[in-house]
């Protein structure tokens, strides 16, 4: 007999859940029965869909509270639902596209093979993450909205839970479309901002925040953290970046980092701080993820202080921020 309660079943189960959400946010349900309750054949049209086989999988929703059954064969969206819609706050869409992408089952589909050997499958396959990205324009684009909104429930408490008052310039390493530089810098109206990251990404993330008024006060950079990174900052923002990467190449990006900062500088690491026992947390997931997407790893913190330390930087604290990350702030030794 199945017993939803057990963790086993809930994983068996739970792949089909999975499926049935992802169809919903692949075809663009929820953004069609935003208006109000539709027929399976009326939002079959409207989503270019085969309308039997979408009245299954909106019978399976309906079981999970995602759509609410208004009449026979008609739905509607729940609360929870709502997160499935394009551009609303929380929507979650951009996270199931992405996990649903081929690339991204694959990688975990192999993480057998990634435990048994100890290296990423998916790397060996396509090469990094990014670069399959890069050559994937619709999966990056959906790849950067998911940490849009990762970034949205961190960037005010990120403003908020650090004083950067007596810092002039802040470097965003590797910060994407900026969405957590243009925090900071709305709040600390003296700060001024350097966006680094590839050169392709660059220019997004000059549109972005010029759009956002921070335009005057941001430097824009390309180049690769491997090599270097721009010089004399007084703070350094790596936000999930180094949870990207092993050690030896965690040291190498760290390294340059030290080599850049002013003396009396700071570098901020946003990234999940696993505890040392056994209690639940999202980083633990994610950590699997790291593992065979990416070849990286989440750590805990004597294991950031470990790894600081060798890149010639003291950790001082940690501060906790929303969503199982942390704000870990190191200084030079």
């Amino acid at each position: 007999m199945i017993d939803s309660t057990d963790p086993i079943w809930d994983a068996v189960i739970g792949i089909t859940r999975l499926g049935a959400m992802a169809t919903m946010a692949e075809l663009g349900c929820a953004d069609h029965l935003a208006d109000g309750p539709m027929s399976v054949t009326e939002l079959a049209t409207a989503c270019g869909a085969h309308a039997p086989s979408l009245g299954r999988v909106m019978r399976e929703l309906a079981g999970i509270g995602i759509v609410r059954t208004v009449g026979p064969g008609v739905y509607e969206l729940t609360e929870s639902g709502q997160a499935l819609r394009e551009g609303v706050p929380g929507s979650m869409r951009a996270a199931l596209r992405v996990m649903m992408e081929p690339g991204y089952w694959y990688a975990m589909g192999t993480l057998p093979e990634a435990v048994r050997h100890g290296r990423s499958p998916f790397i060996e396959r396509f090469g990094t993450y990014y670069d399959y990205l890069a050559e994937r324009p619709e999966a990056g684009r959906n790849f950067n909205d998911y940490m849009g909104i990762r970034a949205a429930s961190i960037e005010p408490a990120l403003a908020a839970a650090y004083d950067f008052s007596g810092c002039g310039t802040l470097v965003d390493v590797a910060g994407g479309r900026g969405h957590l530089l243009a925090a900071v810098l709305d709040a600390n109206p003296r700060l001024r901002g350097v966006l680094f990251d590839r050169e392709g990404v660059v220019a997004h993330a000059r549109e972005a925040l010029g759009t956002r008024g921070f335009g005057d006060r941001c430097e824009f950079v390309g180049g690769d953290f491997f090599e270097a990174v721009p010089e004399g900052a007084d703070a350094y923002l790596l936000a999930s970046i180094i949870h990207n990467w092993d050690d030896d190449d965690a040291l190498r990006i760290l390294g340059n980092v030290r080599d850049a900062m002013a003396d009396d500088g700071r570098v901020l690491l946003v990234e999940m701080v696993l505890p040392d026992d056994d209690s639940p947390h999202i980083g633990k997931e994610i950590d699997l993820r790291m593992l065979t997407l990416l070849g990286g790893k989440e750590r805990t913190r004597s294991e950031y202080a470990t790894l600081l330390g060798k890149s010639g930087l003291s950790l001082s604290r940690v501060l906790p921020l929303p969503a199982g990350a942390s704000l870990i702030e190191a200084l030079p030794l």
